[in-house]
């Protein structure tokens, strides 16, 4: 109900009643914020990790449109990086427990990540089939990869992100019109999805190489052979299947290791 049913609905009023103002996008970051408070209650009192995941991306569609003032060919740059020091501040208290040498490697790793997947989501931005079905798919692979890691807080996150984006994808579907984009919905999903993924390896028992299928999901977006001319629906489930696969893919690897989740 939480981490599915809630944050689709939400969604899909959100997408379908702000269409006319163009901030559509915006669904994904309400429907997260409704998990959030159903969950665990929106607080920021004492700032464990998954609070500064829930803190960065409810402020990270304020920072996008801000950042939609400028159009300079290094904003890309610069957001992956702000997206990997995010990542070394949600670890930061995990990090400080290691030795200096894995400290530099998991928070080089980490950093990595989410910076790569705010790259290439980034990339998505102005294209909203190919933005939503891989954040259909990186929500519900980071989420049911969290679920088997044992983290039911990051899972739920994950997979409010994959029901809120394919709300989002479904409206398009249905009405065969491209709903708007931008970075209010990229850069949030992306930067929950990365940070989610973060902490659920550091923190919990999602194995580190699990994260590559999930990498490789907005890249998959982005270079599939699926023609703009055909029919949105068409687009939106070939897409979909070739990200879906990759999240397959990153749960079926955390299953290996960590066996069912603990229901």
């Amino acid at each position: 109900m939480q981490g599915g049913l809630v944050p689709f609905g939400i969604a899909l009023l959100a997408a379908v009643l702000l269409r006319p103002l163009r901030l559509s996008g915006l669904a994904v970051t309400l429907a997260f914020a409704a998990t959030v408070y159903l969950v665990s209650g929106i607080s920021f009192e004492s700032l464990t990790g998954s609070r500064k995941i829930v803190l960065l991306g409810l402020a990270a569609p304020v920072a996008a449109i801000l950042l939609g003032l400028f159009n300079a060919a290094w904003m890309r740059s610069l957001l992956a990086a702000a997206g990997g020091a995010s990542a070394i501040w949600v670890a930061q208290r995990i990090l400080e427990q290691q030795q200096l040498a894995h400290m530099f490697l998991w928070g080089a790793g980490i950093a990595l990540y989410a910076g790569w997947l705010v790259f290439w989501m980034d990339k998505l931005h102005d294209q909203p089939v190919r933005a939503g079905s891989a954040g259909l798919a990186l929500g519900l692979g980071t989420g049911g990869a969290a679920l088997f890691g044992a983290s039911a807080t990051l899972g739920m996150y994950g997979i409010a992100l994959g029901a809120a984006a394919g709300a989002y994808l479904l409206v398009q579907m249905v009405t065969n019109n491209r709903l708007s984009c931008g970075r209010i919905f990229a850069l949030p999903l992306a930067l929950i999805a990365g940070l989610a993924g973060c902490l659920a390896v550091l923190g919990a028992e999602l194995p580190w190489y699990a994260l590559f299928p999930l990498a490789a999901i907005p890249p998959t977006a982005k270079i599939a052979p699926v023609s703009e001319k055909a029919a949105l629906w068409l687009q939106s489930a070939l897409l979909s299947a070739a990200t879906l696969a990759c999240a397959a893919g990153a749960t079926y690897l955390t299953w290996r290791v960590a066996g069912a989740p603990p229901l």
